[in-house]
């Protein structure tokens, strides 16, 4: 199941396209501001973000122009109520895929993100994720460790995939929360913590490092 992040600021156009895109099957997470949501982009865990340009914190261009300069390449669709060729065209220029003016109706919204989920997934498949002696192969769901082959559950296996696509990034636990887990769970928990616990087990303390007040971030050990 495709997930996307919907990042408004308008609480009822946010709602509005949330149940739409949920109807149509769709995962979706919902931020309201640009710092949010780059944090949530970057991570890797969702197919698509559909983006307003006018939000708080970093603007929408200011979060698609920092996306693409870390190399993330996520499908972004622009739904905005900025109508102008001059914006339109800056838009697509820094990087987003598609651009729609509010007000909009919702099957082009849906036909549109369709679309572009199609196109992405016609891109090459990176099958083996790699960083350092450690790999995991996302077809087997097997990972290993030098030479070693190391059994993981399901929920393991998830965030070392997240992990290992971004190495030696610092992952907050309300990123790692919300890609391993889903918004659903309770941010108070301290499921996180054990399960990298549990993963430096399995391939040793020195794999996950601990950055204090931020999170945890894979050693390029």
């Amino acid at each position: 199941m495709n997930r996307i992040l919907i990042v408004e600021d308008e609480e009822r156009i946010a709602s509005f396209v949330e149940k739409g895109l949920r109807a149509n099957g769709f995962t979706t997470t919902v931020v309201g501001d640009g710092d949010a949501a780059y944090d949530y982009a970057v991570t890797g865990g969702f197919d698509l973000v559909v983006l307003d340009i006018g939000l708080p914190g970093r603007d929408g261009f200011t979060v698609l122009r920092e996306l693409r300069e870390a190399r993330v390449t996520v499908p972004v669709i622009v739904l905005t109520a900025r109508d102008s060729v001059r914006d339109t065209v800056a838009g697509l220029e820094g990087g987003a895929d598609d651009w729609m003016t509010k007000p909009f109706r919702f099957e082009e919204l849906v036909a549109r993100v369709r679309l572009r989920l199609r196109t992405a997934a016609r891109a090459p498949e990176v099958t083996v994720l790699r960083s350092g002696t450690l790999s995991l192969d996302l077809r087997t769901r097997r990972a290993r460790s030098g030479e070693r082959t190391v059994d993981l559950t399901a929920r393991e296996f998830v965030l070392l995939e997240l992990f290992l696509r971004h190495p030696g990034q610092v992952l907050s636990r309300e990123q790692i929360l919300s890609h391993v887990w889903g918004y659903d769970f309770d941010p108070g928990s301290n499921i996180v913590d054990v399960y990298v616990r549990a993963l430096r087990k399995k391939l040793g303390a020195e794999r996950v490092e601990t950055v204090r007040g931020m999170g945890y971030r894979l050693s390029a050990g």
